[in-house]
């Protein structure tokens, strides 16, 4: 799933090429994506585009007002075409769920592999109207997202610090992968409650936050959509490279999986040395 750097990189990628075009023509070739109905998608058409911008996962395209938004979920991507196929979609016969046409003869696709859909596109005079977009938490690389601010959203809760940096409605756009690497880079265990995390421990998690997202959003900046998750998967130290050594201690990567995801994490680096229980296999045991 795209995150916080992949989704910037995206809205910045958008920026530099859509802004000032005119939307010649929006295509559904799914009509579940599209969760409004209005404005219709044909109200984007003959408007120029203002600006693209991030709310914590969502690209917003602001079209003269009127805002094109769409989150990516698991499987699903931007692809762009400086020149666009004259071939129109044919619903339900490909994976291209939604088609944008500029001006020039560019535009874009959002694409959903799988059978599990999870794409959303809305079409909205309010980004604010967007169910996802309205409970977003802070954006944890604003300015004014101080390391003060982050102690009162951990303050009093007894949830696991892995599930709490993941909840969109605490913090805006850090996922699963990012919350592993910033995880090891703060040398805490994810099953470490964020209320018992004493005060040297979140000033460190929050520089830890704050380091490997800003790193993250560098690496991305600049590279066409079509590089983006390479550039995602080359960049991890845990994340996704169970059984590989740990790139600051050399220790053996380790998996806890869930029913429908995965962690990954370093003994040494976070949980003293000490494997945590894979919590489906200990069902299975039972």
């Amino acid at each position: 799933m795209p995150e916080l750097p992949e989704v910037q990189a995206l809205v910045d990628f958008l920026g530099r090429r859509a802004v000032g075009r005119v939307v010649n023509d929006v295509e559904l070739g799914s009509i579940a994506v599209l969760k409004t109905f209005d404005p219709p998608p044909d109200s984007l058409v003959g408007r120029p585009v203002d600006g693209v911008r991030r709310h914590g996962k969502f690209v917003d395209l602001d079209v003269d007002g009127t805002h094109l938004v769409f989150h990516l979920a698991r499987a699903g991507w931007l692809r762009w075409s400086d020149q666009v196929p004259a071939t129109r979609i044919r619903p339900g016969k490909s994976p291209i769920a939604l088609r944008v046409r500029l001006d020039d003869g560019s535009g874009f696709d959002l694409t959903e592999a799988g059978t599990r859909k999870g794409l959303a596109a809305y079409v909205v005079q309010d980004p604010g109207g967007v169910p996802g977009v309205a409970t977003l938490g802070p954006d944890p690389l604003a300015e004014d997202f101080t390391r003060e601010a982050f102690g009162e959203l951990l303050a009093g809760r007894r949830t696991q610090i892995k599930g709490l940096l993941r909840d969109q409605r605490v913090l805006a756009g850090v996922g699963n992968a990012y919350s592993d690497e910033v995880l090891h880079a703060a040398r805490l265990s994810p099953f470490a409650l964020a209320a018992t995390l004493r005060d040297e421990q979140v000033d460190t998690l929050y520089a830890a936050l704050r380091r490997v997202l800003t790193g993250a959003v560098q690496v991305a900046s600049g590279k066409p959509a079509a590089e983006l998750k390479d550039a995602k998967r080359a960049g991890m130290a845990v994340h996704g490279r169970a059984g590989e050594a740990c790139p600051v201690c050399g220790d053996t990567v380790l998996e806890v999986r869930f029913a429908d995801s995965a962690m990954q994490y370093c003994p040494t680096c976070q949980t003293g040395g000490k494997p945590l229980a894979d919590r489906r296999m200990s069902r299975l045991l039972k």
